[in-house]
């Protein structure tokens, strides 16, 4: 197993004797009773909370701590909703960070896009149309994130991918706080249509063009910001 420092105790112990998927983990208790870690109670449970913080570990109680999945997001997320709480305008910043991994991906993964993933994703534009249409408007802000991790979710990638997540979960929290003209939101998905269908006829450099594009649309927010779509 990897000799590389974590600078925690109980990290180093899960990484250094192989836990994996599913596996549950020593209890407090267990831990401290054979003193596997060498450290107090209290700073094992301080070294668990970063655990499951980074999203290493599933806490429940009556269930016991288990390992999850490697997943990049968790961190990420954690340490972008800090910055956004600190200054929302480094949101504008990952912005341009997402735009950039999804064009350099782009190719690779229309690729892997399959018919079911490409119903989805018209599910998604007829979705968000209705509620652009109805009688009592509303902002299709899950069918936009569905639409575009459905693009990169096969991606054989955790850190593109965990990048992509992060991003949407930032751009869900920050959003609903925020309008734009009704003419651009229909616009956004006139351009997230072009994309689907360029992508179906097999042309993906021209569903990169209107990726682009639509990425560069001036949103004219009523305060005065821009928003990538």
């Amino acid at each position: 197993m990897s000799q590389i420092d974590l600078g925690s105790e109980l990290l180093n112990f899960i990484v250094q004797n192989g836990y994996s998927t599913g596996d549950r983990l020593p209890t407090i208790q267990e831990l401290k009773a054979d003193d596997k870690l060498g450290i107090s109670t209290s700073k094992i449970r301080e070294q668990l909370e970063v655990a499951r913080a980074v999203g290493l570990v599933d806490v429940r109680s009556k269930k016991g701590t288990h390992i999850k999945p490697y997943s990049f997001a968790p961190a990420v997320r954690l340490s972008l909703m800090i910055a956004l709480a600190i200054d929302p305008s480094t949101f504008h910043q990952f912005s341009e960070l997402r735009s950039h991994i999804e064009a350099a991906f782009w190719h690779e993964a229309c690729e892997l896009i399959d018919e079911a993933d490409k119903v989805t994703m018209r599910r998604c534009i007829t979705e968000a149309r209705a509620k652009l249409t109805s009688d009592w408007i509303r902002i299709p802000h899950a069918e936009h994130r569905i639409f575009h991790l459905t693009m990169f979710k096969k991606l054989d990638n955790p850190f593109v991918t965990g990048l992509l997540e992060a991003y949407w979960d930032a751009y869900d929290a920050v959003q609903p706080s925020s309008y734009a003209p009704y003419a651009y939101l229909q616009l956004v998905w006139d351009y997230h249509e072009r994309i689907l269908d360029a992508i179906c006829a097999g042309d993906y450099d021209g569903a990169l063009e209107a990726f682009i594009e639509h990425t560069q649309l001036p949103s004219r927010r009523e305060d005065g910001s821009a928003s990538t779509p």
